[in-house]
């Protein structure tokens, strides 16, 4: 058992905070509270002074795909590159857990991370949440697949430019027209029953896309630009399917419209230079614009854009340019783990929930505050 004593408490659950103490046992919280006993056997953290919050949660990154200080070839398995339209890929099976990201991560108190295919292709495969610390992916994982990953803009045009897909009309269509086969293909099995031999040939691509289409996952649009957003939202309602928007660069300039939609968003990565033409609108007042019109805001670096370490900096930015405090905090904890489908798990300090505790030395917006303390699922790791 670990005992956390005497720390403010931010829960997240409401913007009140309250000085006291988080008991801890077999990886769970089991009680949150003003002067918790100490059982004779637990652990007793005492932070007099400190500020205790739930472990930071990132819904878009590709940690662990994409190798630190490593090259192109050997740690680069975020793309697929010969193939536009891969939704029968994993996230999940490209993760390297010994990467060196993953403990800077946990350290600066990033515990739980979506993570999963890049932006080259029109379908690049699946999303895994996951724990930020472990040495076999297979025991870091919360939900092996959280979503499926579709992208608009730029990087499909770019990366395939060559190979038949060299304007946004082509992209929408490869997608469309996947979409249109797996429908088909579901209509098939479903009309086939138990009839084994009415079924037809088994696709991996298609079957990987039937629980988009049964809205057991969202898309996970890749979408910039005012335009591609738009383009996401409109396919997205042709099939009836569940959504994301990732990145949503320029959602500020279209937030009232995205607010009648009310789909999440995750902003960012906005730390750093404007690298390509459809980011030139990027901007720090974008979550909390969003967010004030009526969004789930969830912000993220998009690691390796932005080191995944940096995660807190970034909501303290947004703050900087107008957000709520309290919403910044909200974009890296409980919305994240919504966005991504685990907030049953993480996000908030509730009873029954994952022990994902951080503990700092002040407000962890700010960039002079360090983190002193990291427990992931009950396991003290810094």
């Amino acid at each position: 058992m670990l005992l956390i004593k005497n720390g403010l408490i931010n829960t997240m659950t409401c913007p009140e905070t309250f000085v006291g103490d988080i008991l801890v046992d077999n990886g769970k919280i089991v009680s949150v509270g003003k002067d918790i006993e100490a059982p004779a056997d637990a652990q007793v953290i005492d932070a007099t002074g400190k500020e205790v919050y739930p472990g930071f949660v990132e819904a878009h990154t590709h940690i662990g795909l994409d190798g630190y200080g490593v090259g192109a070839v050997e740690g680069k398995d975020y793309n697929e590159m010969n193939d536009i339209v891969a939704s029968h890929l994993r996230g999940l099976d490209g993760i390297n857990p010994f990467d060196v990201t993953f403990k800077m991560a946990a350290e600066a108190g990033v515990t739980t991370v979506s993570t999963g295919p890049g932006s080259a292709n029109v379908l690049g495969g699946t999303f895994v949440a996951m724990k930020t610390v472990g040495k076999r992916v297979d025991d870091m994982v919360i939900k092996p697949e959280v979503a499926m990953k579709c992208a608009f803009g730029e990087n499909p045009k770019r990366c395939y430019q060559t190979k038949n897909n060299s304007s946004r009309m082509s992209t929408a269509s490869k997608l469309r027209e996947q979409l249109f086969k797996a429908r088909e293909y579901l209509n098939k099995i479903e009309a086939a029953g138990d009839d084994a031999s009415k079924r037809p040939a088994f696709d991996m691509k298609m079957n990987a896309l039937i629980p988009v289409l049964k809205g057991e996952m969202p898309l996970k649009a890749h979408a910039h630009r005012a335009d591609d957003i738009f383009t996401a939202i409109r396919i997205a309602k042709e099939f009836g399917v569940k959504l994301t928007l990732e990145h949503c660069t320029e959602g500020h300039l279209i937030a009232e419209y995205l607010a009648e939609e009310g789909y999440p968003v995750a902003v960012g990565p906005t730390l750093g230079n404007a690298t390509k033409f459809e980011v030139l609108n990027k901007s720090w007042e974008t979550p909390g614009i969003l967010q004030r019109a009526g969004l789930s805001v969830s912000i993220i670096t998009d690691s390796s854009v932005v080191p995944q370490h940096y995660l807190a900096l970034c909501a303290g930015q947004a703050v900087k340019a107008g957000m709520d405090r309290f919403e910044a905090l909200k974009a890296i904890t409980i919305n994240p783990a919504k966005h991504i489908g685990v907030e049953d798990r993480v996000g908030t300090l509730e009873v029954g929930k994952d022990a994902d505790i951080v503990i700092t030395d002040g407000d962890p917006l700010e960039s002079m505050t360090n983190v002193v303390s990291v427990i992931i699922d009950g396991n003290i790791i810094k």
